[in-house]
């Protein structure tokens, strides 16, 4: 006999474990169905439903050199879906398989562990993919039934009561609560992830790029996917003054836009400050880029990034999770200064592209002598010839600045951009594209501002001299003055968005929708400030308030195990006092004994139920036919072949009175 027999005896896989081992393989693996090849569900469905059949029927296991053979073609077909077997989605797929085969040859008791603490771990695999408050609840969901599998395989078969599993399940997961919650307040937090993600864990998300090319933003505009929150300090300016700057590009070949190569510092660069200062706090979501966004024009760079000569941010490490920073910004600035190499490669142009446009601008450089007259100019000129601000635009095959500003004359911000930097660049006007975000959705509830990529936005930057300097200038706005003064979802057709449902912002239907998606937004930006968010920094925050030094690693482990040891303690003392049976009957009769206690006809150390209904009858001869009656019941449920009913004992003990 094997040790796993010899450990094992008298232990079974009954039909009902073997449900409670693959339904909770199941659930936990329901997420990655659709991230995984329509194969790998079959497989785990058919090998979990094999097994199942087999314990039903009392079929045998199958030879292990046709398991071996299974496990050979299946990490070939891995292999040959992903091109690989490490990296995350990889992995994930062989472990789905593997869950299944452990549940194929599944037999012994330390079997049935090692699927419950597979499923576990699976678990955590989930969120790799996702952190959010729906994830996070169903996988809560999950550790319940993988618990509830635990109880079922450390049970009796005949107490495999789904209802009482889960119970169980619920209460040890409730009792768990205050240890968690003390782990996650006091572990040592550090910065980064504890391990080594492999490189897929963090695939491409939607976002800016350093380039630019007609359709580019466009498309981010039909996403309502967050950019990054912002939570400013005081009060939140003007939707026209938030432009969030992003990269700023310098190069073009006719067509596409792209970032020149900048020098980088690590302390603000000066420039002429007006009016006050914004202070503010932006949560970004990962874009897997180094790009961080702030309002027009910071003054100072967050810890951990970087400034370059154009005022733009960047992480020194790509941005692959949440990232919190402050940020100090003026809305109202000047830069008086341009670089040699910045003013020519303002005026360049791609040769041989733009014909029409390049004589559109020299035309109004004859005729205006200044170059903020040229602006003015070509801002009238937008906003007096049939432009039509869309989000799905002709396409451009040929010259995409001519024939956007004399054919089609139909664009969205990056084609109004694009073709305004051209004709300045062409009059004489240094001139450079800045793309990044403009404006944001005002959620009242948790008095944040919440910037998704439609709020994506390109505008321009001409060059007015020295007493001038940088000039921001949105062309869009000459066309489109509603998407600067009140954001997209005014400017969107009504084909799009809450407007295809034709409804008023003050109809009843639209105000519990727009109440119930601030709720929603505001529930997960809590989520992600004080859960996911919490790193190094807010826990040092935390617990300075209580005089804990979050720094000292030694002394925060010491908090955490005397914490946790004391919790463990407080919750073995309750239970103890606890009643240590849950038998319906003992219960019954323990309040029986209870009544007769409170009556002075207290039962003595030692002294059976048959004994002490006698004394008790023959103290009061007037509870005699009530005393034996549930005397006698009590007795044949817990002792007789016959038993009896319990639930008949206890309306019994509850009509019992005694004066």
């Amino acid at each position: 006999m094997t040790s796993a027999e010899l450990e094992t005896r008298g232990w079974h896989l009954s039909f009902e474990r073997m449900v409670w081992l693959s339904l909770s393989l199941l659930l936990v693996l329901v997420p990655h169905a659709p991230r995984m090849p329509a194969w790998i569900s079959v497989l785990f469905l058919v090998l979990a439903g094999w097994r199942l059949y087999a314990v039903k029927t009392g079929k045998p296991l199958p030879h292990r050199y046709i398991m071996g053979a299974v496990v050979l073609a299946t990490l070939a077909g891995v292999y040959l879906s992903y091109g690989t077997l490490t990296g995350r989605d990889a992995g994930v797929a062989m472990l789905a398989v593997l869950a299944g085969m452990k549940i194929a040859e599944s037999r012994v008791l330390r079997d049935a562990y090692v699927v419950v603490f597979l499923g576990f771990f699976l678990v955590v695999t989930n969120f790799l993919y996702s952190e959010s408050i729906p994830t996070g609840l169903y996988m809560l969901v999950v550790v319940a039934v993988l618990i509830g599998s635990l109880v079922a395989i450390s049970t009796e078969p005949s107490a495999l009561v789904p209802q009482r599993q889960l119970r169980l399940a619920a209460v040890i997961l409730l009792q768990a609560v205050p240890v968690m919650l003390v782990a996650f307040l006091l572990f040592p937090r550090i910065s980064g992830p504890l391990w080594g993600l492999p490189k897929d864990a963090f695939s491409a998300r939607s976002g800016l790029s350093n380039t630019m090319t007609p359709g580019d933003i466009s498309g981010l505009s039909l996403s309502d996917e967050v950019a990054f929150r912002v939570r400013f300090d005081g009060e939140i300016p003007d939707n026209r003054e938030l432009y969030w700057r992003g990269p700023v590009l310098w190069k073009t070949d006719g067509r596409t836009w792209t970032a020149g190569e900048s020098f980088r510092r690590s302390k603000p660069i000066d420039f002429a400050r007006r009016g006050s200062p914004v202070d503010y706090v932006i949560t970004i979501e990962p874009h897997q880029r180094r790009w961080l966004f702030a309002l027009e024009l910071p003054a100072t760079i967050p810890r951990m990034a970087t400034m370059s000569a154009e005022f733009e941010l960047r992480s020194v490490k790509r941005v692959r999770n949440r990232m919190r920073y402050r940020v100090r910004s003026y809305t109202d600035y000047q830069i008086p200064w341009i670089s040699r190499g910045e003013l020519t490669e303002g005026l360049e142009l791609a040769a041989g592209t733009h014909p029409r446009a390049r004589e559109l601008a020299l035309k109004w450089r004859r005729e205006l002598a200044h170059p903020r007259a040229i602006v003015e100019h070509a801002l009238e000129y937008f906003r007096d010839q049939p432009f039509v601000y869309t989000l799905t635009p002709p396409l451009l095959t040929r010259d995409n600045v001519d024939e956007f500003l004399f054919e089609t004359r139909q664009g969205f911000c990056e084609n109004f951009a694009s073709a305004f930097t051209v004709l300045m660049r062409a009059a004489g006007v240094p001139a450079r594209v800045v793309t990044g975000y403009q404006g944001g959705e005002l959620n009242e509830l948790g008095n944040f501002l919440t910037v998704r990529q439609r709020d994506a936005h390109a505008w321009s930057e001409v060059w007015l001299g020295e007493v001038e300097g940088w000039v921001r200038v949105d062309p869009t706005g000459a066309v489109a003055p509603a998407r600067i003064e009140s954001g997209m979802e005014a400017a969107i057709p009504r084909t799009l968005g809450p407007g295809a449902l034709n409804l008023q912002p003050s109809e009843p239907v639209r105000r519990a929708w727009r109440s119930l998606r601030h709720s929603l937004e505001a529930l997960n930006n809590a989520w992600n400030e004080w859960v996911l968010g919490y790193g190094p920094e807010r826990q040092r925050r935390l617990l300075n308030q209580f005089g804990i030094d979050a720094t000292d690693f030694t002394r925060l482990a010491v908090w955490l195990i005397f914490c946790v040891l004391a919790l463990l303690a407080g919750t073995s003392l309750l239970l103890s006092r606890r009643p240590r049976t849950r038998d319906p009957a003992i219960r019954a009769y323990r309040k029986f004994q209870n009544k007769l206690a409170r009556a002075g006809l207290e039962r003595a150390q030692g002294e059976g139920p048959l004994d002490f209904a006698k004394r008790v009858i023959r103290t009061r001869p007037d509870l005699a036919l009530q005393v034996s009656r549930i005397t006698d019941m009590y007795v044949s449920i817990r002792y007789a072949r016959e038993g009896g009913d319990a639930r008949i004992l206890n309306r019994a003990v509850a009509a019992f009175g005694i004066q």
